[in-house]
């Protein structure tokens, strides 16, 4: 039988998508899991009011950079000033998530194990357009409980292109819809302060220690001017979430390291603003 890489039956009982197979045999467990009168019914006590905020991927010359900062929110609350945002979703591409905390979280789990299948069913991986459209179509799942609730999910799927040897991003709107970005994106209640300040500094061919730096000011300068995103907190020690795929694969720059960046962009955020580089 023909199948598409979206997953098709296979004609012995298999299917290359995970969602499909589980929902054939056991509709219980993932029919409906955001469905607005199960959560009013108190199946989902658990459905989150945090949202994660801000987000962004860039290109650059060898890969593409994706940063999340670490806080979430409950209307006026900080819910979490520790939450991680940028997940891997195989070895070459990566989610960072902006919405409901946990229907996201739950996706991005998913949309993992999803791609996994595929590969251990068809012996080989997705494309890099296969794998955002996947994407696509589990977020359009979501639709009903993003209207009726609120438990909105845009994430950012961004990955480097083994056959075209290049980092490639995708964006999406909130009924699935799939855009390529060519550059940059940044998304949440910051995002747009964060690509207005991404504009002016992101230019073709910089190195990935340039992308990160500029990733660590854009994200501070979201939260300058949105109350719902972190910027780098220094006194507590809590720097964005920061991860480069490239053709070696799916990194996280570790803290430490993200530590030492942010604090040479420091000096020229204090000159910037009026003090003194210490």
């Amino acid at each position: 039988m023909v199948h598409s890489e979206l997953g098709g039956d296979k004609g012995w009982g298999l299917t290359s998508s995970f969602v499909t197979h589980l929902r054939r045999e056991h509709p219980e467990l993932v029919n409906n899991r955001f469905d607005p009168a199960i959560i009013r019914a108190g199946a989902a006590e658990d459905a989150p009011g945090a949202h994660g905020t801000t987000v962004l991927a860039m290109r650059f010359d060898s890969g593409v950079v994706m940063a999340g900062d670490r806080r979430a929110t409950e209307g006026f609350t900080i819910a979490s000033r520790g939450i991680e945002k940028v997940f891997p979703a195989d070895s070459h591409s990566a989610v960072a998530i902006a919405g409901a905390a946990g229907p996201a979280v739950e996706m991005v789990r998913l949309f993992q194990v999803e791609l996994e299948h595929y590969e251990k069913i068809e012996g080989r991986r997705l494309s890099l357009e296969g794998k955002a459209n996947r994407l696509a179509e589990m977020i359009r799942q979501n639709l009903m409980a993003a209207m009726q609730l609120g438990l909105a999910v845009v994430p950012i799927f961004c990955g480097f292109d083994l056959s075209r040897e290049t980092g490639r991003i995708f964006k999406y709107d909130l009924a699935g819809g799939r855009y390529e970005e060519r550059d940059f994106h940044s998304t949440g209640s910051g995002g747009r302060d964060a690509r207005s300040y991404i504009k002016g500094r992101w230019h073709e061919g910089m190195s990935e220690d340039d992308t990160v730096a500029i990733a660590l000011e854009a994200l501070f300068e979201a939260s300058d001017e949105d109350a719902g995103t972190g910027g780098p907190d220094v006194l507590r020690r809590i720097y964005p979430n920061i991860a480069v795929i490239d053709a070696d694969g799916y990194r996280v720059v570790p803290e430490d390291e993200v530590a030492r960046i942010f604090d040479g962009v420091l000096d020229e955020l204090r000159v910037r603003y009026g003090g003194a580089p210490q």
